[in-house]
């Protein structure tokens, strides 16, 4: 049922833009068979790994069946807009309408060009992204703390240790008193990903490196993962909080586990389980993979509440589908009962829709602020 919904695209393009041009039968043919081995491009990852989650091609095959993957979806939605146009002209004009096979091929060359600028797009290593948060009863000790945010790495053939190696050395250079990631790490089995997950051991930052899981981890051995990574000198956080300490003053980075953990027979997410024993009053920074719970952890009186998961919805438009599935929440900064949610687009992306068009990617720097800061 996957793969036959991936193939939906393809049956569309092969149906409204292909079957119409002006080619030789055996031109057509041999343009549709190349359509339907792009569109099971998650197919071709399962056979290459187990997984549609993490294709074992070299760097540049992935590459290539991302754009391929991309530009196949893309022309079907472009495909769409002239069909509907031609039905408008129709209405109008009261009359059959043909859509030219300049328009076919134009529209089939736009669609290659985005997908082309999407995958650079997603394949590159983030710039860092200011963010200013004001907190309500900040210390002063706290005042201007700076906090870096990675999350959804997908550490992958897509994103191999030279990217991890870039990524680690940028984030290292960008001054922040406390490193947090927020899940989704990896895209692959220990075995698979050691080598690519090995230099995010040099991350470095004052006050450590503070992590929770994402959904991905449960797909390739959660206890694996864990172990694995706080073995990198990673502090995990399942359902559990760190105390950071200016002096007297404190505050503290709590931690929850994956949504769907217990789909996977591990602890789902638990606020309360993971600020027990935090001090009182404390300012809270709550690390959560997905951002659809904000409202319960506003409700708690969460200070900042930190998440990825979305990738920012990808591409402009698709992210408001993407935010129907996450409560409305999808990219960037929201106001959510006295607390302050940030969605950050992703460090990387899934490498089986690696496409950004209008979503980027981003690490981003946090800087706190009291209210009369």
């Amino acid at each position: 049922m996957f793969h036959l919904i991936f193939a939906t695209p393809c049956l569309l393009v092969i149906a409204r833009w292909l079957a119409p041009l002006g080619l030789p039968l055996a031109a057509k043919a041999a343009l549709a068979l190349l359509l339907l081995l792009a569109s099971q491009f998650h197919l071709w990852n399962r056979l290459s790994s187990g997984s549609v989650f993490a294709p074992e091609f070299p760097r540049a095959v992935v590459l290539l069946l991302n754009w391929a993957f991309g530009a196949l979806v893309l022309l079907a939605v472009l495909q769409i807009a002239l069909d509907l146009g031609a039905l408008a002209t129709a209405l109008v004009q009261r009359g059959i309408v043909t859509i030219p096979d300049g328009l076919r091929y134009g529209a089939a060359g736009l669609a290659g060009l985005l997908a082309a600028i999407g995958v650079a797009n997603a394949a590159r290593v983030p710039p860092v992204r200011d963010v200013a948060v004001t907190v309500v009863g900040l210390p002063p000790d706290f005042e201007g703390y700076r906090l870096l945010q990675l999350t959804d790495l997908h550490l992958s053939r897509l994103f191999p240790a030279p990217w991890a190696r870039a990524v680690v050395a940028r984030a290292n250079a960008a001054g922040a008193d406390l490193i947090v990631v927020t899940g989704d790490f990896i895209d692959g089995s220990v075995a698979m990903r050691r080598d690519d997950v090995a230099p995010l051991a040099d991350l470095r930052a004052p006050d450590g490196v503070l992590a929770i899981p994402g959904n991905h981890e449960y797909f390739f051995d959660y206890p694996a993962w864990m172990r694995h990574l706080a073995g990198l000198g990673l502090r995990m956080l399942p359902n559990a909080h760190a105390v950071i300490a200016r002096g007297e003053a404190r505050l503290v980075v709590a931690g929850v586990t994956d949504a769907s953990a217990p789909h996977a027979g591990e602890a789902g997410p638990d606020l309360a389980a993971a600020l027990a024993g935090a001090p009182p009053g404390a300012p809270v920074v709550l690390l959560d993979h997905q951002p659809r719970a904000a409202k319960r952890a506003a409700a708690r009186g969460v200070a900042l509440q930190l998440s990825g998961h979305t990738h920012g919805g990808m591409i402009l438009g698709l992210d408001r589908l993407v935010a129907r599935g996450n409560n409305g929440f999808v990219s960037g900064a929201y106001a959510v009962g006295g607390m302050t949610l940030y969605v950050g687009n992703g460090t990387g992306i899934w490498p089986g829709f690696a496409l950004r068009l209008g979503r980027p990617s981003e690490m981003t720097r946090f800087t706190l602020k009291s209210a009369g800061g």
